[in-house]
C-alpha cells in the first residue's frame, strides 16, 4: 500500500501529516511555508509512494465557505494538475485547531513550544487525516 498525506493549508504555513504505508496511523510530519509547498511536495513525492492527498476544507460553522476556501480550491486545482495519478480529497477541518491545541497540552508540550504556530499546523493536519481515514 501507499501512504496518504494531508495538508492543512494556510496563507503563510501549511501543516503536513502522513499515514504509515499500511494506512493505520496518521502522524504529523512537518510545517512548511505555503509559498514553498509545491517544490516540497514535488521533491517528497519523488521519494515516497503516496496514493492520495487530503486537504483540510475550511468550512465555517454554518457549513459555508470561509476566507480560506478560495486558497484551498486553488491548491486543489494545482495538485490535480501536478499529480494527476493521485486522488485529491477534502475533509472538514472545523475545530481541528482547538483539538490540536488540546492534544499538545495533554502531551505535556511546554507553553513556549505550543505558541509556535508550526506545531499546531502539523498536528491539525494529522487530525484532518485521522478524520478522513475514520470516515472513508
Amino acid at each position: 500500500m501507499a501512504k496518504i498525506i494531508a495538508l492543512d493549508i494556510g496563507g503563510k504555513r501549511t501543516g503536513i501529516a502522513e499515514t504509515d504505508p499500511m494506512q493505520i496511523i496518521a502522524s504529523p510530519r512537518e510545517t512548511v511555508a505555503t509559498r514553498e509547498l509545491e517544490a516540497y511536495l514535488v521533491n517528497w513525492l519523488k521519494l515516497e509512494k503516496v496514493e492520495a492527498i487530503v486537504l483540510g476544507d475550511p468550512l465555517g460553522l454554518d457549513g459555508g465557505e470561509t476566507d480560506n476556501s478560495a486558497l484551498v480550491k486553488e491548491w486543489e486545482d494545482k495538485l490535480k494538475a501536478l499529480f494527476p495519478t493521485l486522488s485529491i480529497h477534502r475533509q472538514d477541518e472545523r475545530f481541528t485547531s482547538k483539538l490540536a491545541m488540546k492534544s499538545l497540552v495533554q502531551s505535556g508540550m511546554k507553553k513556549s513550544k505550543r505558541r509556535e504556530k508550526g506545531a499546531l499546523d502539523k498536528v491539525s493536519a494529522a487530525i484532518i487525516l485521522d478524520d478522513f481515514m475514520q470516515n472513508r
